[in-house]
């Protein structure tokens, strides 16, 4: 009967994947980084038209005093590799979406993770501005190009400029607010950084 049951939940959770478009010809990878608890995961499995992959696992007292837990004392679970999600822009383009685990110790993942990728999203909680800097230097150690979107966690107010300036951000560098558990909103950042690789491409075959 616990057989039963299980194939039927699968088989449910099957029909109510999204199929990928016989048209989707043009698959564009994107990460998402930022620093431990910002909403990487969050994201992902927000705006994601397929049942996301998650390598999240429980917190345990192995990390006590190895990841730092401000500000996210709540946090129970933890991304120790990656997580992956899908979304189609249009009949013919697809983005593929890699959230980057956000502690130190696994930082060693991004150089892997940022292979043919073509843009990035840097996740930031304004709370814990510090925690976004490695993310942002490792991008443009990359030479990748990427956008700042600022995820509500409902803490310290700052204004555009003054994140700008706290993250030396360059004017041309897209910053946007956002809500990471809302599928629209997470939806309107990926838009934003889809424009913004355009604008760069354009930029680069004008005369």
């Amino acid at each position: 009967m616990h057989s039963t049951a299980s194939e039927t939940e699968r088989a449910e959770a099957a029909a109510s994947r999204t199929p990928l478009r016989a048209t989707a010809d043009n698959g564009l990878k994107i990460v998402i980084v930022g620093g431990f608890g910002v909403g990487k995961t969050t994201m992902v499995r927000s705006v994601s038209e397929i049942r996301p992959l998650s390598t999240e696992e429980t917190m345990t007292r192995a990390g006590v005093g190895v990841d730092d837990p401000t500000g996210v004392e709540a946090k129970s679970t933890t991304t120790v590799a990656f997580d992956f999600g899908r979304i189609s822009v249009n009949d013919s383009a697809v983005l593929y979406l890699f959230g980057a685990p956000g502690q130190e110790r696994f930082w060693f993942l991004w150089d892997r993770l940022f292979s043919g990728t073509l843009g990035a999203v840097v996740l930031v909680d304004t709370r814990r501005l510090d925690d976004s800097w490695y993310a942002i230097d490792r991008l443009e150690a990359h030479g990748m190009p990427f956008i700042v979107a600022r995820n509500d966690f409902g803490g310290p107010q700052h204004s555009p400029e003054q994140v700008r300036e706290a993250l030396d951000l360059s004017p041309d560098i897209p910053l946007i607010d956002c809500d990471a558990r809302d599928r629209e909103s997470a939806k309107t950042v990926l838009i934003t950084l889809v424009d913004h690789l355009y604008a760069l491409s354009v930029q680069e075959t004008a005369p």
